[in-house]
């Protein structure tokens, strides 16, 4: 019986030459990261020494990646004197991989580690976030933990009392029409098996429309696989992941590049033709709450926001740009851009990007994930309607419960904000 891409990766972690589904096993890890939560991390790690007379060490600072994205810059004095502890950890225990508020090298998380090269395929990567699941994208097994269990990681370098999950096997065929994205593939698959579809298993991408996504369309399906319910979505790597690797990420060691096996156990397999595939929407207030753009109705929006992890990289940012070049934002709405990060920003800057959607009438922020989460910048009045590219619509989960989060592709967003009511690309967009 062959292994799925999870398990071979499993296997590898734990120096076994197989794991099955159900085993528990303790994988080393390749790669840990947080955010500005790693202030939790370093107390949960410091009470782990607390009484040996030993010296707190992490067990690798050259694996260990931190990046204040959350709230960026930091809105109240506790943050920044959270993040000052940070600074000051990173300095003390020599961690390199650190990303403090800075335009050359800030971003959120999820964009700073695949385009630094930090992510490589076949490890196990670990994050203090949920939608650490994104970097999948690059075949890797990377999923969310808590403080404390980051706290044992960054002491002995593998997580505990892991069961190896069961695979989900999602076969993606035929091509993707105009205006039809990767996020409306994924909330489309979401809509299908509901947001508990995919409870503490992995979602494994396939097929032809995959292997035609390139990667950045591939991180937002992973980012938002947590979102059944997965435990990770992984994409199996293949030539597009050794092209972005070498071409934008710029790695130059070794890089290897293997798949499951054809014969791999799966719990389910789910076939979705994108061919037929239109734009989607997640309507308040479960990201599972799918409907076609058409069936949506005429939804009057007051604040429109293009970006997050999700979907502020530069392809997101060119689509959005091409729909309203020459246009004009309606007015009684606002619309956020947030890009993924400095180096998407100078880029889009580079391109034009940047102008065509600021003289539509958007506003341009920092990169950052405050507004996605409610916690800094871009927060909801009562009775506001939010139409957003970001990954999660509970109540309140933009900051206000008395206010509606309807999620969408770019070009959903884009062409929404010149009518202001949500609005289908295909017509209303360029």
């Amino acid at each position: 019986m062959g292994l799925t891409m999870v398990e071979k990766i499993l296997a590898r972690a734990t120096g076994r030459k197989a794991v099955r589904a159900g085993e528990v096993v303790e994988p080393k890890v390749s790669l840990a990261m947080s955010h500005e939560n790693a202030a939790l991390v370093i107390n949960q790690f410091l009470e782990i020494y607390k009484d040996t007379g030993l010296m707190p060490k992490v067990w690798d600072p050259d694996k260990i990646a931190i990046i204040f994205d959350h709230r960026v810059p930091a809105e109240s004095s506790k943050t920044a004197t959270n993040q000052k502890k940070i600074r000051e950890f990173v300095a003390a225990q020599k961690i390199k991989k650190f990303h403090d508020i800075r335009g050359d090298e800030g971003g959120i998380c999820h964009q700073i580690l695949p385009e630094n090269g930090y992510i490589l395929p076949g490890t196990v990567v670990v994050g203090t976030d949920s939608h650490t699941t994104s970097h999948g994208a690059l075949g890797a097994f990377s999923f969310g933990i808590g403080a404390t269990e980051m706290a044992s990681v960054w002491t002995l370098g593998r997580v505990l009392n892991v069961e190896v999950p069961r695979t989900i096997k999602v076969v993606a065929t035929g091509k993707f029409q105009r205006h039809v994205l990767p996020k409306d593939f994924i909330l489309y698959l979401i809509g299908l098996i509901t947001a508990e579809g995919a409870n503490f298993k992995v979602l494994e991408y396939h097929g032809p429309a995959i292997e035609k996504m390139d990667i950045s369309g591939r991180l937002t399906v992973c980012n938002m696989s947590v979102e059944a319910g997965a435990t990770s979505g992984i994409v199996p790597p293949d030539r597009e992941t050794l092209r972005y690797l070498r071409e934008e990420a710029g790695v130059k060691g070794r890089i290897d590049i293997f798949g499951p096996d054809p014969e791999a156990e799966y719990a389910r397999i789910v076939e979705i033709d994108v061919s037929d595939l239109e734009p989607m929407v997640a309507c308040p207030h479960t990201v599972d709450n799918v409907k076609p753009v058409s069936k949506v109705g005429k939804v009057k929006v007051n604040q429109i926001v293009i970006g997050s992890c999700t979907n502020g990289r530069l392809d997101d940012l060119a689509v959005a740009a091409r729909i309203l070049k020459g246009k004009k934002i309606a007015r009684g709405v606002r619309m956020l851009v947030f890009p993924a990060s400095f180096r998407i920003y100078q880029q889009a800057l580079k391109l034009g990007y940047i102008a065509d959607l600021v003289k539509a009438g958007a506003v341009v922020m920092n990169p950052g994930c405050g507004c996605c989460l409610g916690v800094h910048q871009g927060a909801l009045g009562d009775g506001e309607v939010a139409l957003s590219t970001t990954n999660r619509n509970f109540k309140g989960r933009m900051g206000n419960p008395k206010a509606e989060v309807y999620l969408c592709s770019p070009a959903v967003a884009a062409a929404s904000a010149i009518t202001g009511y949500i609005t289908d690309p295909r017509k209303g967009g360029k």
